[in-house]
């Protein structure tokens, strides 16, 4: 019993300091000057300092850059909660003439890569005059990520016992009444967890952003740490420092929610 749990916990320690490992060590870049960098690399850095995050937040525009995603991930993670739990309730709980084929749409648009339809939407945004606005770039969001809420609340909605729906409407409440009184709170769980991973989604994205976003102004968090790499080839700690500050947003949902990311997956298998 105990060699076996020790050939499971070296295997996921080895991936545990794997994964930590590079968040530690761009800390460590960005609290070092160029010179200390320059002579080591991986030594710790002798006077921490603040600088160089100084730098990016500041000079750099990592700043607007931040707003910028902030504000975008916001909205489109809004916008997909309601429309993906609306969705979800009608194709995981009504039957309608069509309902079928319009989940199976669904089912079908997640195997669909973003490559495929880039061309067809940037199109469709620059003759609707929403490339390099913001309102573009969310509704962009929305039509990627719409199918995989849609999948994720219908498969949790599924399993809501009837009994339930017919009390609902027993009682006098409308589909309308039902949906907002009934399944938007059993559905909290998937929603808490659906809304983070789009959140996630939405903030590590590059190509999307960069399509919908091209001038530099308006481009988000991970479009203008990409851009840093070529403008700062020479300066590897003031880098190292945009980056630390585009991976803090995404390391703390991570700690405060994991447990309601775990518990949104499989929450929707033990109903019923």
């Amino acid at each position: 019993m105990r060699t076996s749990r020790w050939l499971a916990a070296v295997p996921m320690a080895a991936l545990a300091l794997a994964t930590i490992y590079p968040l530690v060590f761009t800390t460590n870049v960005a609290l070092k000057t160029r010179h200390e960098y320059v002579l080591d690399r991986f030594s710790p850095a002798d006077s921490p300092r603040l600088d160089n995050l100084a730098t990016a937040w500041g000079s750099v525009g990592m700043a607007r850059y931040f707003t910028n995603s902030l504000i975008v991930v916001t909205c489109a993670v809004a916008l997909l909660l309601l429309l993906g739990s609306m969705a979800g309730f009608a194709l995981g709980r009504l039957r309608f003439r069509g309902s079928r084929a319009l989940y199976l749409g669904c089912l079908a648009a997640l195997f669909v890569p973003f490559q495929v339809i880039m061309v067809p939407l940037a199109r469709t945004m620059a003759t609707l005059g929403l490339i390099d606005t913001r309102p573009g770039l969310v509704l962009a969001y929305v039509a990627q990520f719409l199918p995989f809420t849609i999948f994720l609340m219908a498969s949790y909605y599924a399993h809501v016992p009837a009994e339930i729906v017919d009390a609902a409407r027993i009682d006098g409440n409308t589909l309308v009444g039902v949906y907002r009184r009934v399944m938007l709170p059993i559905g909290a769980p998937a929603l808490i967890s659906v809304g983070i991973l789009n959140a996630l989604f939405c903030w590590n994205d590059v190509l999307i952003a960069l399509l919908m976003m091209p001038s530099a102004e308006n481009r988000t968090l991970m479009v203008g740490v990409t851009s840093l790499r070529g403008q700062y080839s020479d300066d590897i700690p003031t880098f190292a420092a945009g980056v630390l500050i585009a991976a803090v947003p995404v390391l703390v949902i991570y700690l405060f929610f994991q447990r309601h990311i775990a518990e949104g997956v499989t929450a929707g298998s033990t109903k019923g």
